[in-house]
């Protein structure tokens, strides 16, 4: 049920267009829950039939002009009662950390590749979040919506801090049970240690 939610979300911050509700996915909401356009698209439908927000009314009826929705009071409601509602959390399942369980029976070969692979796009991430810290929350920024959003970012931040240290010492790892550890393998954890030590 998190997409019809996440789409609710949306709206409420802003009406918006199925194409623009995309874009706003890609740039913001999709870093901690994706869809397609399809599902979004799919989703709108549903939401529109459920009596959870309606098309707005066009300036000027154009031909292939684009729909745009707003979340009425009901759609309001269920956003509300979802957000007070407990849920548990899920469990972490993530294939590289099944594949380095793997590797204690099978064998490391090609491994350490796919770690460096997993580093580099954690920092690429950790280095993205950052920057739209940096420039979406400024100090003199703080109002109750502000630092909740912030909240947010700052478990994307946590997290990618994490997978960063945490991948740079599976590396040291991995490298020493191949022989000694690399050159490389020291100098992600080298880099870690200098990212962790700067927040």
């Amino acid at each position: 049920m998190s997409l019809p939610h996440a789409i609710l979300t949306a709206l409420l911050e802003k009406p918006s267009s199925g194409l623009e509700l995309t874009r706003r996915f890609d740039k913001s909401i999709g870093y901690f829950w994706s869809a397609t356009h399809q599902q979004i698209y799919r989703e709108l439908g549903k939401l529109e039939a459920e009596g959870f927000i309606r098309e707005l009314p066009a300036a000027q009826p154009a031909r292939g002009q684009k729909k745009s929705y707003e979340v009425l009071p009901a759609g309001r409601a269920e956003l509300a009662r979802w957000t007070a509602a407990a849920q548990d959390p899920r469990p972490l399942r993530d294939t590289l950390l099944l594949r380095l369980r793997a590797a204690a029976v099978v064998g490391t070969a090609g491994l350490e590749t796919d770690l460096h692979r997993h580093l580099e796009l954690h920092r690429r991430q950790l280095a993205e979040y950052e920057e739209i810290e940096r420039r979406d929350f400024p100090p003199d920024r703080d109002t109750p919506e502000d630092r909740l959003r912030h909240l947010v970012l700052r478990a994307g931040i946590d997290l990618e801090t994490f997978w960063t240290g945490w991948l740079a010492g599976a590396l040291e790892e991995v490298a020493a049970l191949s022989g000694g550890a690399s050159a490389d393998a020291a100098d992600a954890v080298d880099t870690a240690d200098t990212a962790a030590s700067a927040d």
